[in-house]
């Protein structure tokens, strides 16, 4: 048979089931729409970070840290302007802000900025020429969310600290602001020329400092920039670059676990940041040597795109396993799919072969047909991804810093389309494989018995496709993951779960033929025994069914556990109101206040921030210079703020050693030995970072002071829950007399009472922010909703698969079905009876595949969970049931919709196939 004839014929004898070939065609489809939805709108995302880099930075270099910059630091940015390289200046921390004459009061997020911010992009205000007036007036421009939580509008007076501003607009677009900020909190815009009248950056305030730089065009390149912070390092701080460059050769992590005190910049060791390189600024080397007590870091363009580009490569970490699990439930579905074409097949083929077809030739011509419908598949699902990838920015832009420039992006589209065509292939090259077994005697003799397609166990193309299966699945999932070892791990889990399905559909089958009793009803015991009559796909549908219920639950799983994190819960906290940035002599008054107003404080706790200098007599600097990489850099550079008390608080549980003797024992201790050190606790993934050990001694540079402890604790916190949570904690002793601020946390009535409280603070201290926890939660909620949505979305495509999948399972036994249906309509059974055989042929399938699956996907999320996500596993019991339980209802809705047609055959139909 030429080649032309194959195609020909191949085409011709499609016509007769191209309806069932479009259920195979829609398996595939789906998967590779996943893929090339998640491929296409990250390269989209990446190539937009790399594009608008400098606008996310708001210049082509800056210069950030947590504290204000020193007078050595003010010289330096003099004599970069003095060599025409443009500054402007960004401060950044949190406030209240007082409304009037409305007195509505709302923790807000100001930015003070110089003139030229930000020398890329621009600052979009309603009305639009409003923020050429931002330098000249006092006024400020805000969300507009603040002005509906105030009750205010523009035109009125806005407080911030000790200044009374006007509300000038609004802020519409702003340069490296992602939409979900203003959830967290509302934007305010000044100028830096009001930040002295304001007050509000006192002792111990946190804020963040940046000086943004444009470089002139021969030093703005990537090249250059990065050459010249590298320079500027290595001559004004030697050893600390050279400590830096040593990290980053080792590949360092760049952060530490967050939480209240999260881990410095990177290159924080650089302890200084000078400007220009010599043909920059000649007088960038008369920066002082003061400075090198300065922690300050310099980021250019490259720096920017790199965290942004990590960002997205993590969130497509968890799409891909999305986009993985349609691609092999798609893969699920075009070998049942298969099978059920090949099961009405078989006369066909049995009269090809007695016109001269040879066994190759007829599966050449079902290959070819498998083909060309996967490529048409594949082709369909590229078309869906890249329409669902214009639907993407509408669901993740809220946490986007950048507007996403969509466009095709060719290697992902040409990457689906061959995954598709292949997996397609590869999954439906096993069930054609047993066409090469028909007899042409298949055409004169009926068989209803396991001979009909035999299969060969040790036939060496069985066996060659198989590996071919396993090996593109391992490819696949570790391309998918970027992780070899991942990838095998859940290579291994998806072989395992295959195997456990296989069992329990064997040992379904065995139970069928032992657990039946005569005085069952009719209907019953013929639905049981149809699992095990010859010829039945009990096997085949319980893994389609089971793995796909597998892989659908887990997708669930992981997701309900990924949110649940993010969800902070208010268990163990009284008070409904807090209070920060109180001063040393304000705790006093604000407890006087609140008392008068009956108003009690149920948490006052005291925070210190202070720096490591030694570990067990060693020095900080001696520490980063060991390449053994046994400490993690961030947990010696960074700064921590921590407190004192006498008791372990409810988010913490001590884990090893033990906590604080009674203040009476360490008082009489102190004083037989009063140079003898400190007792500290830390938490326990702080300790594993630093290397220490229980009994180890940590000296600590308390604001100029070094006090040395004692490790006697390890702690786990929970740092999601509305209290205040510390890495380190002291015995009282240690720090009572040290400069320090409070956290109050009081309970106040709901409502009018928490604004009236909110007034009197911000008007008598203008310094302390208050939070109501409340709004905190209502905030948190509106996050975690726009998280699940855009994560839901995304897992529609696993539940899109679902439906198609178990089409194809239930259809590859829909032959059998048919004639056993009219069968007994022969034998005198009405429609009733012949559908509640079907539903307990069905039932029993979904049942047994549906828990099974379920059982296994919370061993694979739990996997995922602990070892990919590194978060404690939380099973979500009862929405998994909820799944099972669909799958059973679809699979026995599915089950009765493609044996519709046992309905419509008449008992002649079955005399005459006899």
């Amino acid at each position: 048979m030429t080649t032309q004839a194959l195609l020909r014929l191949a085409w011709r004898e499609s016509r007769t089931a191209r309806r069932r070939l479009a259920l195979y065609m829609s398996s595939i489809a789906f998967g590779v729409a996943a893929l090339v939805a998640i491929d296409s709108f990250a390269g989209n995302v990446t190539r937009s970070i790399r594009e608008q880099s400098r606008t996310l930075l708001g210049g082509d270099m800056a210069l950030q840290a947590r504290a204000a910059f020193p007078a050595v630091v003010d010289s330096l940015l003099d004599s970069l302007r003095a060599d025409q390289i443009a500054t402007s200046r960004v401060t950044t921390f949190a406030s209240m802000a007082l409304a009037e004459p409305s007195g509505g009061t709302r923790l807000v997020q100001v930015r003070a900025v110089s003139p030229g911010y930000p020398f890329y992009g621009e600052i979009e205000t309603v009305p639009a020429q409003g923020w050429a007036r931002v330098h000249t007036e006092a006024i400020v421009f805000v969300d507009p969310s603040l002005l509906v939580a105030l009750d205010a509008s523009v035109g009125d007076s806005l407080r911030l600290g000790q200044k009374m501003f006007q509300i000038a607009g609004t802020l519409g677009n702003v340069p490296g602001d992602a939409g979900i900020t203003a959830v967290i909190g509302p934007r305010v815009y000044l100028s830096d020329n009001w930040l002295d009248a304001t007050a509000l950056l006192t002792f111990g305030s946190r804020a963040e400092y940046d000086v943004v730089l444009k470089l002139p065009a021969s030093l703005a390149t990537t090249a250059a920039a990065k050459t010249m912070a590298r320079d500027l390092r290595r001559r004004i701080d030697p050893k600390a670059a050279a400590l830096q460059e040593a990290q980053e050769a080792r590949g360092e992590e760049r952060r530490g676990p967050g939480g209240d005190d999260e881990a410095p910049p990177a290159d924080t060791s650089a302890k200084v940041v000078a400007a220009a390189p010599d043909s920059a600024s000649g007088s960038a080397s008369r920066l002082v040597s003061g400075a090198a007590r300065t922690r300050v870091r310099v980021r250019t363009v490259a720096d920017t795109e790199r965290d942004f580009t990590e960002s997205v490569a993590r969130l497509a970490d968890f799409l891909s396993i999305i986009g993985l699990i349609a691609l092999l439930l798609g893969g699920i579905g075009v070998a049942s799919g298969v099978n059920a074409f090949v099961s009405a097949k078989i006369d066909t083929v049995a009269v090809l072969r007695c016109l001269g077809a040879t066994s190759r030739q007829v599966l050449a011509l079902y290959v070819v047909q498998s083909a060309a419908m996967g490529l048409v598949g594949a082709v369909a699902g590229t078309l869906l991804g890249v329409a669902v990838q214009f639907l993407l920015p509408g669901v993740v832009s809220d946490f986007l810093p950048i507007d996403v420039e969509l466009a095709l992006e060719p290697r992902p589209l040409l990457l689906g389309l061959a995954t598709g065509v292949w997996v397609s292939l590869v999954f439906a090259m096993r069930p054609l494989l047993a066409l090469r077994r028909v007899s042409p005697l298949q055409a004169i003799r009926r068989e209803l018995d396991n001979t009909a397609l035999p299969r060969e166990w040790n036939d060496p193309a069985r066996l060659t496709v198989d590996a071919l299966l396993v090996g593109s699945i391992i490819g696949i999932v570790v391309s998918r993951i970027g992780n070899v070892r991942q990838g095998l791990y859940i290579s291994a889990a998806i072989g395992g779960a295959v195997l456990v399905l296989w069992i329990a559909a064997t040992l379904l089958i065995a139970a069928a033929r032992r657990s039946t009793r005569p005085s069952w009803p009719f209907e019953l015991r013929q639905g049981i025994a149809n699992l095990h009559r010859p010829a039945n796909q009990t096997r085949a549908v319980t893994l389609a069914l089971g793995f796909g219920a597998f892989l659908l639950s887990t997708v669930y799983l992981v997701q309900a556990n990924l949110l649940s994190r993010v969800q902070a819960t208010s268990a163990g906290s009284a008070g409904n109101l807090l209070f920060f940035d109180v001063q040393d002599d304000q705790a006093a008054p604000l407890d006087s206040l609140l008392r008068a107003r009956q108003h009690p404080i149920v948490q006052q706790t005291p925070v210190v921030t202070m720096r490591i200098d030694a570990l067990n007599g060693r020095s900080v600097s001696a520490l980063m210079a060991d390449t053994s990489g046994r400490r993690a850099g961030w947990a010696l550079r960074r700064e921590y703020r921590s407190t004192y008390r006498d008791s372990i608080v409810g988010s913490e549980e001590l884990v090893a050693g033990t906590w604080f003797a009674d203040s009476a024992t360490r008082a009489k201790a102190r004083i037989a030995n009063p140079d003898a050190p400190f007792e500290v606790s830390l938490e326990q993934n702080l300790a594993t970072d630093l290397g220490v050990v229980l009994g180890d001694t940590v000296t600590w540079n308390v604001q100029g002071v070094p006090i040395t402890t004692v490790v006697t604790s390890f702690r786990t916190v929970n740092f999601a829950r509305f209290e205040a949570n510390f890495f380190v904690v002291f015995a009282p002793e240690a720090l009572r007399r040290a400069p320090q601020q409070f956290i109050v946390v009081a309970n106040v009535p709901s409502g009018p009472a928490i604004a009236a409280v909110q007034r009197d603070i911000v008007r008598r201290f203008p310094n302390i922010s208050s939070v109501d926890l409340t709004l905190v939660r209502q905030t948190i909620g509106a996050i975690v909703d726009k998280v699940t949505l855009a994560i839901r979305f995304l897992g529609l495509f696993s539940l899109a698969m679902g439906v198609p999948v178990l089409f194809s399972a239930v259809a590859a036994t829909r032959r059998a079905r048919l004639r056993e249906g009219v069968l007994l309509r022969t034998l005198g059974a009405s429609r009733a009876q012949v559908a509640r055989v079907l539903l307990a042929e069905y039932g029993a399938l979904g049942a047994l595949g549906a828990l099974t699956g379920m059982v296994l996907a919370f061993a694979g999320a739990w996997g995922l969970t602990r070892f990919v996500f590194e978060d404690p596993f939380d099973p979500a019991v009862g929405p998994t049931f909820v799944i099972a339980a669909g799958m059973l209802l679809l699979t026995m809705a599915i089950g009765l919709l493609t044996s519709r047609d046992v309905y419509k055959e008449t008992p002649m139909a079955a005399i005459r196939e006899a």
